[in-house]
């Protein structure tokens, strides 16, 4: 079970990584590559970059509770 557990944490840290490398920053980012660099005309975020910023909320709520199960894991099993 910690082996599972670290191969998920391992796939959800580079997927991770990978998510906040496309957030747009002051001066742009690899997420004008997929179509995030389009600003609306109200002036807010694009429909792109908001769906980024729920993805990568999800994915690090998964990393952090990856991260917790495996401490306790480890921590009964001494």
């Amino acid at each position: 079970m910690v082996i599972g557990f670290s191969i998920a944490l391992i796939v959800f840290s580079v997927l991770l990584m990978m998510l906040v490398l496309m957030h747009k920053g002051k001066g742009g980012g690899l997420s004008d590559m997929f179509g995030g660099g389009m600003q609306s005309s109200v002036g807010g975020s694009s429909v792109a970059e908001r769906n980024l910023d729920r993805i990568t909320i999800v994915v690090g709520l998964l990393w952090f509770a990856c991260i917790v199960v495996l401490g306790i894991l480890m921590k009964l099993g001494n």
